[in-house]
């Protein structure tokens, strides 16, 4: 399982490769870490909470720094957190999360270590034991073999613990007020914060001194937002442990105008293909803006810097080209060349008004619905997902946001009727980048 190619970079420590690509946000200690990276072989951890049941693309980002860190030799630990989710991250909220029932957990555990398996190799027969106590350490039987990543549940050293024994053994080593300084809290102090959100951080700085102790972790990464618990749990680790740990942030996947990427009108863009299916995946890096092609293709593909750099620097009607390869390379990695190819086909005839169509996303109705009066194009827009509500495909309309097989609708109170419809089937294009195939 390689994904990385190679030449993906002149330079040999991963620390290089990482900053070249232009994901490095934040480092406790940028020099040490440089020299650790390139010196030693370590174990690095990233947390990831299910608090859904699948990984999305911001997900990924993380994914993408962990493929690059097992290609140069460094050993991933993906901690699935089934203990912190019953708790709930509040850093970049602006409110507490849903609180999730044990079943729902445990469900959204298992989905995303499978998911992290089409990513990473694992050293499947590696086992951590926690001891039960605080700080009493807790086992492993074996090394992980060299270059295959490591998969531990932090509900497993969470849940047996003694509250008491806890606050007592970790609370001690945490200022309130240094922690009511921390971004993830001062912003949610105005609109409240619980005491059940306020042990978060406690509990992930927990994680990373469990996991330097038992397992020689030495890195802590994570996105932005998860800088103030980094520093803590690196923090706690050199308190309780004598250890020297370290952190490292980095950027956020945004827009050229600080807009989060990965937001669709349905919602997350997600790694599964039956809650974003490959050719909606496909468009949405399709329709790249022009001013983010050149950070999409830095952190999400693995082209070379060099091609990475001459196809972000195409103009005009040629930077569809780039547009293009980004889709395509973005999708492969996701859901495999035969998905992402049929994406491209489909993407290619719905744009250029024919070709084979089979892979746009399809309704598919009974033709007795368009017989007679037919059914209308609002109640059609909605029915095939592309609006929300009546009101957004009136709007749709009258902003002259619709055509069907090419041309525009122009009256709201348009009826569908079967002898529109073109050996069985209509093209809806809703905006300029939509397509939707309606048969019959």
């Amino acid at each position: 399982m390689n994904f990385i190619p190679d030449n993906i970079s002149s330079h040999d420590n991963v620390f290089d490769v990482l900053r070249e690509r232009g994901f490095i946000e934040q480092t406790t200690h940028d020099d040490e870490i440089r020299e650790l990276l390139g010196k030693e072989k370590i174990k690095f951890y990233i947390g990831f909470d299910p608090t859904a049941d699948c990984l999305h693309v911001g997900h990924f980002m993380q994914i993408i720094i962990m493929m690059y860190m097992q290609k140069y030799g460094h050993t991933p630990i993906v901690l699935i957190g089934g203990g912190t989710t019953m708790v709930g991250d509040p850093s970049g909220r602006t409110d507490m999360r849903q609180m999730m029932t044990p079943q729902v957990i445990r469900e959204n555990c298992l989905l995303f270590e499978g998911l992290f398996r089409r990513f990473l190799e694992f050293d499947e027969e590696f086992r951590h034991t926690p001891s039960g106590s605080t700080l009493e350490k807790g086992t492993v039987n074996k090394e992980p073999d060299p270059g295959k990543a490591v998969c531990v549940n932090n509900i497993s050293w969470l849940l047996p613990l003694n509250y008491i024994e806890f606050i007592r053994d970790i609370g001690k080593h945490f200022s309130v007020n240094s922690m009511l300084r921390a971004e993830c809290f001062k912003q949610r102090l105005e609109k409240g914060l619980s005491f059940l959100e306020f042990n978060y951080m406690l509990m992930q700085s927990y994680d990373f001194m469990v996991l330097a102790r038992d397992l020689d972790c030495k890195m802590q990464f994570g996105g932005n937002d998860q800088w103030s618990n980094i520093l803590f749990g690196a923090d706690l680790a050199r308190r309780e442990l004598g250890k020297q740990v370290y952190g490292m942030t980095f950027a956020l996947l945004t827009t050229s105008e600080g807009k989060k990427m990965g937001k669709t009108q349905q919602g997350a863009l997600w790694l599964n293909p039956e809650k974003t299916s490959p050719y909606e995946f496909y468009q949405y890096w399709r329709n790249t803006e022009d001013a983010d092609v050149n950070k999409c293709l830095r952190m999400l593909t693995f082209l070379p810097m060099d091609e990475v750099n001459r196809l972000s620097s195409l103009e005009g009607e040629q930077i569809n080209t780039a547009k293009e390869i980004l889709a395509y390379e973005v999708t492969r990695l996701i859901h495999g060349q035969e998905e992402a190819e049929k994406a491209q086909e489909a993407a290619r005839a719905a744009f250029g008004g024919g070709g084979e169509l089979a892979n746009v996303p399809t309704t598919s109705f009974d033709r007795s619905r368009f017989e007679g009066e037919g059914m209308g194009v609002v109640t059609l827009l909605k029915e095939c997902g592309l609006v929300p509500s009546n009101g957004e495909g009136f709007r749709t309309i009258e902003q002259g946001g619709l055509t069907i097989d090419g041309e525009k609708v122009t009256d709201p109170k348009l009826q569908i009727t079967a002898d529109l419809f073109r050996d069985g089937c209509i093209l809806l294009k809703k905006g300029k980048k939509t397509f939707h195939r309606v048969q019959i």
